[in-house]
């Protein structure tokens, strides 16, 4: 099977979704290649970009760099290598702590994590986990750290990832030089590697 398995459509081929999607360029540096093969349905790409503004957005404590680090560990779980790659590079954009780029596959012991940031995290992986794990216990301690607003954006970060996770890792989008980069010098000591999502000579 060669991925991935929807051919991507040129950039040019609907002026107006690209322009929505520049917002990547703020994000990541690049429009991800994603876009070139969800474009085959514009409105669903259209929604899809929007809602991601909506989710990412910073409304106070639940930072843009933690809502990459929640994404980031959400992918993990959902085993997506393409998401992990996108968010470790949008994390490290946003100015997140070395420290934390370093260390976020060991985040639930790791100094660099504040207790907040660790209940947000058990949270995206118990949430992530196939069947859904989230128990008594994981929300008592959410609670100790968030109120209710922001309990929604860490949940709302965790479900729009869960439909990219499901798109790039059934679609084998190509991963692309910027986010395999930023994968490498993250995440690849913790065994992560491009898989299918793995460039050819004929990837941009």
């Amino acid at each position: 099977m060669s991925f991935p398995i929807v051919s991507p459509l040129s950039p040019d081929t609907n002026d107006e979704v690209m322009q929505l999607a520049t917002f990547y360029n703020e994000t990541l540096g690049f429009c991800p290649n994603g876009v070139f093969t969800m474009q085959h349905r514009p409105a669903m790409l259209t929604a899809a970009i929007n809602l991601n503004k909506a989710v990412m957005e910073n409304h106070g404590r639940v930072t843009s760099v933690l809502k990459r680090l929640i994404a980031y560990v959400a992918s993990s779980k959902a085993g997506c290598q393409y998401c992990q790659a996108h968010t470790i590079l949008a994390a490290e954009r946003y100015g997140a702590d070395s420290e934390q780029l370093a260390n976020i596959c060991q985040y639930s012991t790791h100094s660099a994590f504040s207790p907040a940031e660790r209940a947000a995290l058990d949270f995206a992986v118990a949430a992530s986990t196939v069947p859904n794990a989230v128990n008594s216990s994981i929300v008592e301690n959410l609670h100790k750290h968030w109120d209710e607003g922001e309990i929604v954006e860490i949940l709302g970060v965790i479900s729009y990832f869960g439909f990219l996770n499901r798109w790039h890792d059934s679609m084998g989008t190509t991963i692309e030089s910027g986010a395999l980069n930023a994968a490498e010098k993250h995440l690849a000591k913790h065994g992560w590697s491009p898989g299918k999502h793995a460039q050819t000579k004929h990837s941009s």
